[in-house]
């Protein structure tokens, strides 16, 4: 998109191997990590879980900026559902429990994300995701290896019923050889 610029290919964000832990799934949710804005898909993230009779963990921040949407839009929504746990915002040393013992990321973005953090947060953790087809995602995700990539909320409910065909080693395994640090390293 930029003519006179002499582009010779994108390196990826990597993070440290040891920054966050493979988990197991085991808690038996779905989660949402990030922000609450309309860009990021609470509200489809929302009803993804409540199509698939599954519990919704929100770990989000509500920027100042975005209060007013989440206030108007959001919490109405979280009230008559009592399928969704709104947590708030975490850090870090957060991340491996709570997307580790997730069964899938939901990452229903509706603007063209350029990366897409939480993705690679989430396969570092072994835990597939669940995001639509829009921005950077079909060159992070490996369509049912790494997670699936769906075009609407109908096909994100339905992913939820394939997540056993994914294993979670080898999401780790796809997160280390090309979202590491030393991955992003190498190819620079």
């Amino acid at each position: 998109p930029v003519p006179p610029v002499n582009w010779r290919g994108t390196v990826y964000h990597g993070l440290p191997e040891e920054l966050l832990a493979e988990g197991r799934g085991e808690g038996g949710y779905l989660a949402f990590l990030g922000r609450i804005c309309a860009d990021k898909g609470i509200l489809p993230a929302i009803e993804i879980a409540r199509r698939a009779g599954m519990t919704l963990k929100v770990a989000a921040k509500v920027d100042p900026a975005d209060r007013k949407y989440f206030e108007e839009e959001v919490r109405p929504v979280l009230e008559v559902s009592p399928h969704v746990e709104f947590i708030g915002e975490i850090g870090d040393a957060q991340k491996s429990e709570f997307l580790g013992r997730a069964r899938a990321l939901l990452f229903p973005i509706s603007w063209p994300e350029p990366f897409g953090l939480v993705m690679i947060e989430s396969m570092a953790c072994g835990t597939p995701v669940i995001a639509f087809d829009c921005g950077s995602v079909p060159e992070i995700m490996e369509d049912g290896l790494t997670g699936f990539v769906v075009k609407d909320v109908e096909g994100a409910a339905s992913a939820v019923a394939r997540l056993d065909h994914l294993f979670r080693p080898t999401i780790r395994s796809r997160f280390e050889e090309r979202f590491s640090a030393r991955a992003m390293a190498r190819e620079y």
